[in-house]
């Protein structure tokens, strides 16, 4: 981040109504985060997310309305934020190697940001069972995750490092399901961090075999 201005002495910057509210709304998405990974969802309050902000008990409510409201505020800043770092780290790459920076950018969120890895990923899960104003954002953010990965692997097909043959919706749905099983063993014991990476590793070539390389003409 580029370092703030300083003020002339003896007086302070006003910041903007639209800086005031990014402010607000990054320490509550942080303070949620917290109560989430800390006492699950059930006891995740409007109240106690404002109050930790270090904002009015009444702020949350007033922004999110609701808990669902909260909750899928949440999911979109993190989805948000993990897109923006996927985009940078696939961009240049389609096929196979999409593939692989991306379950190599999945486990670095692993360790770079567990906590929110963990919230996002609690509220994923409870939210499957029941229809809500959550699962809809869940679903969104699938179907856009699916469309990405199956763009990857149609760019390798289409640019003749894949078979042709490949059905790449259905690798998209095999890779994503993949990811969540290994998102499940990780919820359960964060702490067994050489199995994850051996578990993202085989994934890699589980997807080898899925997306098998063009081969080239014998004599070529």
């Amino acid at each position: 981040m580029e370092p703030q201005p300083l003020a002339a002495p003896g007086k302070s910057i006003r910041k903007s109504h639209a800086e005031r509210t990014e402010l607000s709304d990054s320490l509550m998405l942080d303070a949620c985060i917290d109560l989430i990974v800390e006492q699950g969802t059930e006891k995740t309050t409007l109240k106690a997310v404002g109050e930790l902000a270090g904002y009015s008990r009444g702020l949350a409510g007033a922004r999110f309305k609701s808990k669902s409201g909260l909750f899928s505020f949440v999911i979109k800043r993190v989805a948000e934020y993990w897109r923006d770092e996927m985009e940078k780290l696939t961009t240049g790459k389609i096929g196979y190697p999409a593939i692989c920076a991306a379950i190599d950018a999945h486990y670095r969120f692993c360790q770079k940001t567990p906590r929110s890895f963990k919230a996002f990923y609690i509220l994923w899960f409870e939210s499957i069972g029941f229809e809500s104003e959550i699962r809809e954002v869940v679903v969104a953010i699938h179907q856009r995750r699916l469309s990405d990965v199956s763009h990857w692997i149609k760019q390798g097909i289409e640019a003749g490092e894949l078979a042709i043959d490949i059905d790449a919706e259905a690798v998209a749905r095999h890779f994503l399901t993949s990811m969540f099983g290994i998102v499940y063993q990780w919820l359960i014991d964060p702490q067994q961090e050489r199995e994850i990476r051996k578990l993202h590793d085989q994934l890699k070539q589980t997807m080898r075999l899925l997306l098998p390389a063009v081969t080239p003409p014998i004599g070529n």
